[in-house]
């Protein structure tokens, strides 16, 4: 009697053991945001932009020197920018540029990024004729794919950038790059901060300058 019980207690150990190991696994594995978008375009535009590094700069496998020297570079300006960018990437960022009206774009036209301060401004401000300008886009910080990213980071200090971008979208890529340069390398190497810096950083570039290229 008292070696079933015994062995009963064994199982029930066993079990838990296995249940807590699963359950810390589970919690511990990340969802990795480029996979909200189920067409592919953003992992595309992702490898795009790391070939773009890798082959620039040639620091072989070195992740951490290639992006320090990017945003080194950005925060400096003194980046080529006619130089960097492959084919690829300027053409993923004309795509980028023609699907800014929809709801799930990453870019928003910044006279519809928030019609708070669009209220405000035509309250205050006389209109301006805008018909043959070309309209300014803003990466959408409040949109899905941002938020992704910011509540599976680890990084309090990447979370404050994204928090000072959601409330001030005009902060200076500069300032922004010189932030993300001083991250942690662990934090700096995580691929929350690395998708972000590809396309807030990088594609919203390329939306400006896409037009010097054929």
């Amino acid at each position: 009697m008292f070696e079933k019980i015994k062995h009963k207690i064994l199982l029930f150990l066993v079990a838990l053991s296995i249940s807590t190991i699963s359950s810390s696994q589970t919690s511990n594995k990340k969802f990795n945001c480029l996979s909200i978008d189920t067409m592919g375009l953003l992992k595309k535009s992702f490898d795009s932009f790391e070939k773009d590094l890798f082959n620039h700069y040639e620091f072989n496998n070195d992740s951490i020197k290639t992006y320090r020297t990017f945003l080194t570079e950005l925060y400096s300006l003194s980046i080529n920018l006619r130089k960097l960018p492959s084919d690829t990437s300027i053409e993923l960022a004309r795509m980028f540029k023609k699907k800014a009206k929809d709801k799930s774009s990453l870019w928003v036209l910044l006279s519809t990024y928030d019609d708070q301060m669009e209220a405000s401004k035509e309250t205050s401000t006389p209109k301006t004729d805008t018909k043959n300008e070309e309209e300014i886009m803003t990466f959408n910080y409040r949109g899905g794919f941002i938020q992704c990213l910011k509540n599976n980071s680890s990084s309090n200090s990447f979370k404050d950038i994204i928090n000072t971008l959601e409330y001030d979208g005009n902060v200076s890529p500069s300032l922004i790059a010189q932030r993300l340069h001083d991250l942690p390398t662990k934090e700096l190497n995580s691929p929350e901060v690395k998708n972000f810096i590809a396309f807030d950083i990088y594609y919203s570039i390329l939306l400006i300058i896409e037009k010097a290229f054929k």
